[in-house]
């Protein structure tokens, strides 16, 4: 990585004019001649675009805003993206806009604010982000986030046109937030600046209020949101292809070849995976959250993979399927992954509108239950067994969450809103039933310990049932089998 010149924090382009350069300890450059700033100031062509057509989701974009308006009347609300965070010394983490700031905006911009200002029939809302590097004082090149080194941002003007939001310098943010009057309301824990901007304006609860009506303002879906998951589970399901094509080459290496393998296709069509993936093969399957994926993969076991592409609009997908790594399962295996698969079919169809949210978990648990009586590890009947919440011991997680721009969406809504609210056109779902015998479990048979079977999909609430985003993929055990002949063949 180059080393670049910075200088010292700037806090406008004006003032970063009489500010010192900044050097690294050990840059090879100590200073900038008159002669050279003095060069690097013209000599640059006009880049500005003009006639730009609005995002695809403006309109979209706009009811979201509009809606919050109406929510929120009389109130100053900020919406930050977020800043960059440090990963090492000075190089920071990609930047992943706020899912907030990106549901009301379309914008991915880091340092973005929008900010919806009170006015007599509703809101106005400004949108502030950074403008494009000053070449005047040498902003673009000497600074580390310039755009000689991070690559050209959009003008305001140009972010005007795209977003259909009036656009502001965000530099200019902090003091105009500190001087405002009334009532404001900031979505926390993205942006510390703007935070101690409104620090004697706000109250936690008030901002709570607000993120949770966020939150529940995206339990059900439009147009837009849906095709963009499905074009999120279709890349998902190519990435799955991919990793089967290769294994190969993963019982070669390490669990790592498989989530190597699936980052290519989410970085090909997409912005990134949409959460850590989980490439676990063996007794790894049994670590619901495995991320480590640097243990070995050897023919005969099981891998189970749960991994997701999301897509640059930052939808994703959350699929799982687990995979006999030579193509073919062990008579124990399909016993297990069958009975999974069994619960998820009756998870899956009792996903429809009108549907208690918890009804598709309580039919998935039922069957899992069943099965686990009927093989003699757990006393019934299975009333009992799933009152006292027995078979968790081997099932261990709910059934499944919403999606949507968070691989656990909507998480700060309100229960009546979530778990106890009851399923409607435009809600979307996992269902990911899953059983786990672990390696040092004693209660089972040692035929079992070891064995982790998770089958997931992502579910449409539809007006007559339900439609599988994710259907691509195969799921009963003989199909999978078949599949997977044919991209090793």
């Amino acid at each position: 990585m180059a080393e670049e010149l910075t200088p010292e924090n700037p806090e406008t382009p004006e003032d970063s004019e009489e500010q010192p350069i900044k050097q690294r300890k050990n840059g090879l450059y100590q200073g900038v001649s008159d002669e050279l700033a003095e060069n690097m100031k013209s000599g640059w062509a006009d880049t500005e675009l003009h006639g730009l057509e609005p995002i695809a989701q403006a309109s979209r974009t706009a009811a979201r805003r509009a809606a919050l308006s109406a929510r929120f009347p009389g109130e100053r609300l900020v919406i930050p993206a977020g800043n960059l965070k440090t990963r090492s010394n000075d190089t920071e983490y990609a930047f992943r806009a706020s899912t907030e700031y990106a549901y009301l905006t379309g914008d991915q911009t880091q340092d973005g604010v929008l900010v919806l200002e009170p006015v007599k029939d509703g809101h106005r809302a400004t949108i502030y982000l950074l403008p494009r590097s000053n070449r005047e004082n040498g902003e673009f090149w000497l600074d580390g986030q310039g755009e000689l080194w991070v690559g050209r941002r959009h003008s305001l003007a140009e972010a005007e046109q795209l977003l259909g939001i009036p656009a502001k310098d965000v530099r200019e943010l902090p003091e105009w937030l500190k001087e405002a009057t009334g009532p404001v309301r900031n979505v926390r824990g993205h942006d510390a600046g703007i935070e101690s901007a409104l620090v004697d304006k706000v109250t936690a609860e008030r901002d709570e209020e607000l993120r949770v009506f966020l939150s529940e303002a995206r339990v059900v879906k439009d147009d837009f949101e849906i095709a963009e998951l499905q074009k999120a589970c279709d890349a998902t399901a190519r990435g799955f292809e991919d990793v089967v094509k290769v294994l190969d080459k993963a019982e070669a290496t390490s669990e790592r070849y498989i989530e190597g393998t699936f980052f290519l296709r989410a970085r090909v069509e997409g912005n990134d995976v949409g959460y850590g993936t989980i490439a676990a093969a063996g007794p790894h399957a049994c670590t619901l959250h495995w991320v480590r994926n640097d243990g070995p993969v050897r023919s005969g076991d099981l891998l189970l993979l749960d991994a997701g592409v999301e897509t640059t609009e930052l939808y994703t997908a959350d699929v799982t399927r687990t995979l006999p790594v030579n193509g073919r399962f062990t008579e124990i295996q399909r016993k297990i992954y069958d009975a999974v698969y069994e619960a998820q079919e009756a998870g899956i169809a009792a996903v429809k509108p009108g549907a208690a949210y918890r009804d598709f978990h309580d039919a998935a648990q039922r069957v899992l239950a069943e099965k686990l009586v009927e093989w003699g590890l757990v006393e019934g009947p299975v009333d009992r067994v799933l009152e006292l919440g027995l078979q968790r011991r081997w099932t261990l997680h709910g059934t499944g969450h919403m999606l949507g721009m968070d691989v656990h969406d909507c998480a700060a809504a309100r229960t009546e809103a979530y778990v106890d609210t009851t399923l409607a056109p435009g809600m979307c779902l996992t269902v990911e039933p899953g059983l786990y015998f672990q390696a040092d479990d004693l209660t089972v048979p040692e035929e079992y310990r070891g064995i982790g079977v998770r089958i997931e999909d992502d579910i449409l609430v539809t007006e007559d049932g339900n439609r599988n985003l994710s259907a691509a993929l195969p799921r009963r055990s003989d199909e999978v089998e078949t599949w997977m002949a044919g991209l090793k063949g």
